[in-house]
């Protein structure tokens, strides 16, 4: 190749088929890239300016390469920072790069027993020690040092819990508007708060994902039965939406008495601004009173529902993880467990023998 870069030219001047897509592809995606805010530069009492600085780059990697949810990003600079103090006292200084590649496992092992004498849970003790993995990999692949010991601490046993699902039929109370006709507040914001609640259940989405949504994002009822949503890490993907559920949505749409521009959240507070979750949080929390429902009914169960519910109706498996997000089938796997128990306790109540 001659003057053609790391594209190449055919015998007649022309550009190769598979260069052009490259570069139509290129395009596309810096176009569609979303911007990633740049972090601020950390400041640490407890560690030198050197590691305080490799942490600074270490999270805009995370966002801007790996493309991390912030709230992953915030926990593993939370679990970071925690580390840093904790090793800052364990050694009576401050903690500097070289100190901390320097890093044994008994240390470690001093830090997650420390924070186990927290009272933390296995699964916050697993998500620290993967953000310490995470950047002591970043800083070998930097030449800054090569941390052994995080690699030889074995991470903490998590016991199997499986998802609390709500009954049908209580699912399909929790999001009937008619249920909170005797409430005091506004009509239109239980009509707004059953449409996200029906979006969880009826579409299986994330509490974020259903407030993240846009006007434009959503069609109206007869004009389109797909939603395209923004799940975790920034990655999108497609799924099926009930005429009934939109038509839920419409009607809180029609009843708010704020703008609802295309381009801006769909879901709005009672003065306008972004609906926090806390506040469906606490609308299922006065249902379940109501209802007769246990304490695990909260807005992810019905997520839950949603995929336990098709499961028990013959869903396939790997469509169930599609619609979910989840990068890992073995995910979405513990929604049989889910049904092998409902059908065991149905085996015990209705065998003669049982």
């Amino acid at each position: 190749m001659s003057g053609g870069g790391r594209f190449g030219k055919l015998a007649n001047g022309k550009r190769k088929k598979c260069d052009i897509v490259i570069r139509i592809i290129s395009s596309k995606d810096s176009l569609m890239a979303k911007p990633v805010p740049a972090v601020q530069p950390i400041e640490l009492d407890c560690a030198a300016d050197d590691i305080a600085l490799q942490m600074t780059r270490w999270l805009s990697h995370l966002r801007a390469e790996r493309r991390l949810s912030p709230k992953t990003s915030e926990a593993y600079s939370r679990d970071l920072r925690q580390c840093l103090v904790f090793l800052c006292e364990h050694w009576g200084t401050r903690v500097t790069l070289a100190r901390f590649a320097a890093l044994e496992a008994s240390d470690v092992r001093a830090f997650m027993a420390m924070r186990r004498a927290d009272e933390i849970g296995s699964r916050s003790l697993m998500r620290a020690l993967a953000g310490l993995r995470s950047f002591g990999r970043f800083l070998e692949r930097e030449g800054k040092g090569n941390v052994g010991a995080l690699s030889a601490i074995r991470a903490p046993k998590i016991g199997k819990s499986l998802p609390k699902p709500i009954q049908m039929a209580a699912a399909k109370r929790f999001v009937d508007a008619d249920e909170r006709a005797g409430e005091t507040r506004d009509p239109w914001i239980w009509a707004r708060d059953a449409a996200v609640m029906a979006l969880l259940y009826g579409s299986g989405l994330r509490i974020s994902e259903a407030l993240g949504l846009k006007r434009r994002d959503v069609p109206l009822p007869g004009a389109g039965d797909v939603l395209i949503v923004t799940g975790k890490g920034n990655k999108t993907r497609m799924v099926p939406v009930l005429q009934n559920v939109l038509a839920l949505v419409q009607d809180y749409v029609a009843m708010c008495p704020h703008p609802l521009p295309p381009e801006g959240p769909i879901f709005v507070g009672a003065r306008g601004g972004p609906l926090s979750p806390r506040i469906i949080q606490l609308t299922m929390e006065r249902l379940r009173g109501a209802l007769g429902v246990p304490d695990s009914a909260t807005p992810h169960a019905l997520r839950h529902s949603f995929a336990t519910h098709l499961l028990t109706r013959g869903g396939d498996l790997r469509a169930i993880q599609e619609l979910l997000g989840h990068a890992s089938l073995s995910t979405t796997q513990i929604y049989t467990g889910i049904d092998t128990e409902r059908l065991l306790e149905v085996y015990r109540n209705a065998h003669p023998r049982s």
